[in-house]
Order: structure tokens, then C-alpha cells, then sequence
């Protein structure tokens, strides 16, 4: 068995997601080969678990200081490169393609009569059942048009729906796990990065870790940036109080395992993230600003920790399920999932 994975890599949460498959694949022997789109080949890092990986420029947001903006994201689409991509890329040796939302593989097999199973959290979305504010009809079918599958099966904070499962997030060997109360981990990656130096600076009690795609590694009193890397990230999460974010998917999904509280700002225009956060705050898991609000990081500071919430690590269910192409039969995938989660 031959397995295509296409993953969208605009943001880390769905690099982060396909670590956690690549290393069970590796295990297990399958042959997986792997494609990225989504951002130019040079600002990808930690992809060793990937090999010889392919990169494709793809389709992404174009963001402003914590804003999408839409004339520029049309403006960049540069639609005739995605085209010829997709016409390019030759799968016919593959047996399904697994995809998390990435649109060239998706309409490669789609052109080619392949199968799709389309594993994110933006097929969620597709339930009517998962919380999702504004024209839900229009972006259902944003989302199967931008990477259409032939079977749809969402990842979630809850059991929403029947082809909903859980996060997985794998286990780490931490240099200091031990919590630090005064420690705060910030990641805003679609805020000006001065802007948020500015807005943590009148809190001189706590000690900000803050990792941004603009940073290099220097501190400024209380305020220590952090240039991009997984594991200083895994490290400094793990001994973290709590995390100021945006309110994307796998970020937030590994601070709720490890019981960290959390401080949302979604990206504006960004309807997948208004959702999370309405979610997680409905969940009591997290508090939500729409800008870089002083107060709102003063109520929560003083906020109590989360509850840590077992989601699974190891993925081997849903790769014997991917195998045995047992795609029509959800139910079962999500019944053994969500067994012994306890939210």
C-alpha cells in the first residue's frame, strides 16, 4: 500500500497534526509521501520526520496585524500556479490520498478518480451540530470546494458528530514539565510583533515567552522572544502557566491535555477561529478578547488552571481504519476514540 498525505501548511497546527501520523506511519512501515503547500519551501522547519517531503506554493491568507485581508489574499491566490500544479502532480501510483485540507492533492485525486479521506478540523465544520457563528451554508461549501474528499472526517474538542474524532497529541520528554506560575507562553504569529511587546510590557510579575515568525531569540526584561522552533516551543509550553494565543486548533488542543489556561484572540475575518474560541469559551476553557485588551489579560491571570483533558496520542486506530479502508464506517472509529476521553 502506497498513501499520498497533502497537509496545509499555512500554520503549524496542521504540521503539528502530521508529526503525530508520520511518526505512527514510520512505525508501523507504511509508505507515506508527503506534500505541503501553503508557504514557500524556506520558512518550513522541524520536518525531519518527513523526508523527502514536497513543497508547493498553494493557497494561504494574507494577514495584517491580526487581520485577514481579503483583497490581498485574492490578490496572491495566484490561481493559474495552483492550476498547473494540480495538473502536474502525478498520484496515479498512490492507493487513497489522506488530506488535512490541502487543496492541490485533493483535486489531483479528484481529476485522477482517487479516493480522498479528508481528516481535519475544518471538515468539523460540516456537521451542523459543531458551533459556528454567521452563513454556515456558504462555508461548508468553501470547505469542500478548497479540498474536496471523498470521505470527510472531523477533528474536535467534543463528539459532536459520528465522523468526529478526537486530537491527537503525542507525548513529550520535557526538559522541566514542572509548572512556573509566573511563566506565560504567548503565540500570536498574525499580530505585529510590536505591538504585542507593547501590550505585555505593563505586566512586569510575569515572565512572557514569546514566539513569533519575526522574532529573534533576546529578552527585554520580562519579555523573552523566541524565534520559531518546535521543540524550545514543547518545552516552554510544558512548564507554562498558561497561553495567550490565537485561537487556532492544535495549539489550543495541546494546551487543554496539558491543563493550561488559555487567552484567545482570534484572527479577525478568520471564521474558523471565531468558532474555536466561542467553543472554548462555551467549554469554560478559555477567556476571549478581539484585540489586545490590558484588562482582559488581568482577569485572566488571576483565572485558575484548567483541567487537563486526556485526548489520545497514539493514532494507530485511525491508521488500521485508513488501511483497511473501513472508510464508509465512522461510527466505529469514533465510538473507540472518544472511549476514554473524558472532557
Amino acid at each position: 500500500m502506497k498513501i499520498l498525505y497533502g497537509v496545509q501548511g499555512t500554520g503549524n497546527g496542521h504540521i503539528t497534526r502530521a508529526r503525530v501520523m508520520a511518526s505512527c506511519f514510520n512505525e508501523l512501515g507504511i509508505d507515506v509521501d508527503y506534500v505541503f503547500s501553503g508557504r514557500v519551501n524556506n520558512d518550513y522547519f522541524d520536518m525531519h520526520e518527513f523526508s523527502d517531503y514536497r513543497a508547493f506554493r498553494g493557497l494561504s491568507f494574507s494577514t495584517q496585524n491580526g487581520q485577514v485581508k481579503s483583497l490581498a489574499t485574492l490578490k496572491n491566490a495566484r490561481i493559474c500556479n495552483l492550476v498547473s500544479d494540480i495538473k502536474s502532480l502525478n498520484i496515479k501510483q498512490y492507493d487513497f490520498v489522506l488530506n488535512d485540507f490541502e487543496p492541490i492533492t485533493a483535486w489531483a485525486a479528484k481529476r485522477a478518480g482517487i479516493p480522498v479521506i479528508g481528516i481535519s478540523h475544518q471538515a468539523s465544520f460540516l456537521s451542523d451540530n459543531v458551533p459556528m457563528s454567521g452563513r454556515g451554508i456558504l462555508r461548508k461549501s468553501l470547505i469542500k470546494h478548497y479540498a474536496p474528499a471523498s470521505t470527510y472526517l472531523g477533528v474536535h474538542w467534543q463528539p459532536f458528530a459520528n465522523n468526529i474524532i478526537p486530537p491527537f497529541i503525542a507525548q513529550h520528554n520535557h526538559e522541566n514539565p514542572v509548572a512556573v506560575m509566573n511563566k506565560v507562553l504567548v503565540y500570536l504569529p498574525f499580530e505585529n510583533l510590536d505591538s504585542i511587546v507593547d501590550y505585555l510590557k505593563d505586566f512586569p510579575e510575569k515572565e512572557f515567552y514569546c514566539y513569533h515568525p519575526n522574532a529573534s531569540n533576546n529578552s527585554f526584561g520580562h519579555i523573552h522572544l523566541r524565534s520559531p522552533s518546535r521543540s524550545g516551543f514543547l518545552n516552554d509550553l510544558a512548564n507554562t502557566s498558561g497561553v495567550i494565543g490565537n485561537a487556532g486548533f492544535e495549539l489550543a488542543s495541546e494546551a487543554l491535555k496539558l491543563g493550561k489556561k488559555l487567552l484567545l484572540k482570534p484572527l479577525d475575518g478568520q471564521f474558523e477561529q471565531a468558532a474555536n474560541a466561542q467553543t472554548l469559551f462555551a467549554m469554560g476553557m478559555a477567556h476571549v478578547m478581539s484585540y489586545l485588551n490590558p484588562q482582559a489579560l488581568d482577569d485572566w491571570n488571576s483565572a485558575p488552571q484548567n483541567e487537563q483533558i486526556n485526548y489520545p496520542s497514539d493514532p494507530a486506530p485511525l491508521i488500521d481504519w485508513l488501511v483497511k479502508k473501513q472508510w464508509n464506517n465512522t461510527q466505529f472509529l469514533h465510538n473507540n476514540l472518544w472511549r476514554d476521553v473524558h472532557i
